[in-house]
């Protein structure tokens, strides 16, 4: 059993300010990073999250604005990091590609691997994906000719000298490793990655000219080359761990990505970590995408959400519960305000919200002392082991409001408010207050601002009743 755990990100490219469907994965892994926090103490996790700074995407954005690149990451990247901010989300470092330390050790890192005989130069002719950063095959593109992702830019036909990193040589490794059932989650994800492999790895280009991407990381063995922005990017979890000694065998090290870029994540970045001579990740969890109203999210049809906005309207534990539970957890999924709304009433004001407030009225009305015990060993509560054992945030709410369905069942059928003997009531009572309690330690991972309210509403043992959790929304 691992002592400590590393939780981790994608970081953004900073060509613009992240929209809700790119802040899911945030929300998703501060949930996980707050019940390993519970689970192991808050000294033994690392949380990292932030932006990427480098490559053709932030340098042509900047000069689109008419401003440095420097100017514009720097601009981009705060912006960011205050939507982040809204959503609650509790990194222990906002990490940038251009801060110093990670130039420094992304540079050592790729020395390596050259000393182990696994980066050479070539060159590179072939297709190339401005949007993704990467470097495409005829079959990776649709019938137009265009990358699926990015269907409003052009492909680029590149001719180049550069260095590459002997990726085929790992196949059989990344086979063996990828054929765990653990690593990558979920299976589907896990089997496609497997498919990746049967079709066979071809070694990828890890750096370009410098006078074509000044905007980048000198290649340590070549100043005329700058390091290729995955080979970048990707070293930004070691940087991290490595300086929190989180990077070890007593590290439960586990990566949140989206689904466009798991290639890279489970497959090139193992890769890496072998040939440089570093442990690999435990974990590469691949979700899905959000859509909005049935379309994707995208700056090109109009219909782009800050999470900012929507916490402004609907309150931040809202907003985390709803993506929580019904976000792209496996597959894609279609969301809308409308059912936001919906699910807002229903279970949140309708739920939790009325439950609490409930037995708080009953507690309040019985003029009687409840005794504060500590809740001891939360992290091992049944209700919490879809997100321990398989990262699942949306089996585990529906396990937790099973808890809140069962304590409002216990109220129904005892009827505390025609309870006329003393003892009696003070039992039930006793049972169904300590119930909130327990549950306000379940949902701390998911809705914090609310577990804390009801902490504080039920942490004497006179209970008052107190303002709705969650005021129901009126159309």
């Amino acid at each position: 059993m691992s002592k400590k755990t590393l939780v981790t990100t994608a970081i953004d490219y900073t060509n613009d300010v992240i929209h809700v469907g790119q802040a899911y994965e945030k929300i998703l892994a501060d949930c996980y990073a707050r019940y390993e926090r519970l689970r192991l103490g808050k000294e033994n996790v690392g949380f990292v999250t932030g932006t990427d700074e480098h490559g053709t995407t932030n340098e042509k954005a900047a000069k689109e604005r008419g401003i440095t690149t420097k100017e514009h990451v720097d601009n981009i990247s705060a912006e960011d990091r205050k939507q982040i901010d809204a959503l609650g989300v509790t990194y222990d470092r906002w990490f940038r590609t251009t801060d110093e330390d990670h130039k420094k050790v992304a540079s050592e890192f790729f020395k390596k691997s050259f000393e182990a005989g696994d980066i050479y130069k070539g060159t590179y002719e072939g297709l190339y994906c401005e949007g993704c950063e990467a470097y495409k095959t005829l079959t990776e593109l649709n019938k137009a000719g265009q990358c699926s992702l990015h269907t409003t830019r052009e492909i680029q036909k590149y001719e180049e000298e550069n260095y590459f990193f002997k990726w085929s040589k790992y196949s059989d490794f990344l086979k063996e490793l990828v054929s765990k059932e653990t690593f990558v989650l979920p299976e589907g994800k896990r089997k496609a990655m497997l498919a990746f492999i049967e079709n066979g790895i071809e070694d990828i280009p890890v750096t370009r000219p410098k006078y074509k991407l000044p905007w980048g990381i000198t290649c340590p063995i070549d100043d005329e080359q700058v390091i290729y922005v995955w080979f970048d990017a990707l070293i930004n979890y070691y940087t991290f761990g490595s300086q929190n000694d989180l990077w070890n065998e007593d590290t439960k090290i586990v990566h949140f990505v989206g689904k466009d870029i798991a290639r890279w994540h489970t497959l090139l970045w193992p890769a890496m970590l072998e040939s440089a001579g570093y442990k690999v990740p435990d974990v590469v969890y691949v979700h899905g995408f959000l859509n909005l109203n049935g379309d994707k999210i995208s700056k090109s049809k109009g219909n782009v959400i800050r999470p900012s906005e929507l916490v402004e309207k609907y309150g931040v534990d809202a907003v985390r519960y709803y993506f929580l539970k019904y976000g792209p957890i496996v597959e894609d999924v279609n969301i809308s305000v409308d059912h936001l709304e919906e699910v807002y009433n229903g279970e949140l004001a309708n739920g939790i919200g009325n439950t609490v407030a409930r037995i708080a009225k009953l507690a309040e009305r019985a003029e009687l002392e409840f005794e504060f015990t500590e809740i001891e060993n939360i992290a091992d509560n049944p209700a919490l082991h879809p997100l321990r054992d398989n990262l699942r945030t949306d089996r585990t709410i529906q396990e937790i409001w099973k808890v809140i369905s069962a304590l409002d069942k216990h109220v129904n059928e005892h009827e505390p408010w025609k309870i006329t003997d003393e003892k009696k009531l003070n039992e039930v009572l006793t049972h169904e207050v300590n119930q909130i309690r327990l549950i306000a330690e379940l949902v701390a991972p998911f809705i914090p601002d609310t577990a804390e309210k009801i902490r504080k509403q039920y942490g004497k043992k006179k209970i008052s009743f107190g303002d709705s959790l969650f005021p129901r929304i009126e159309n």
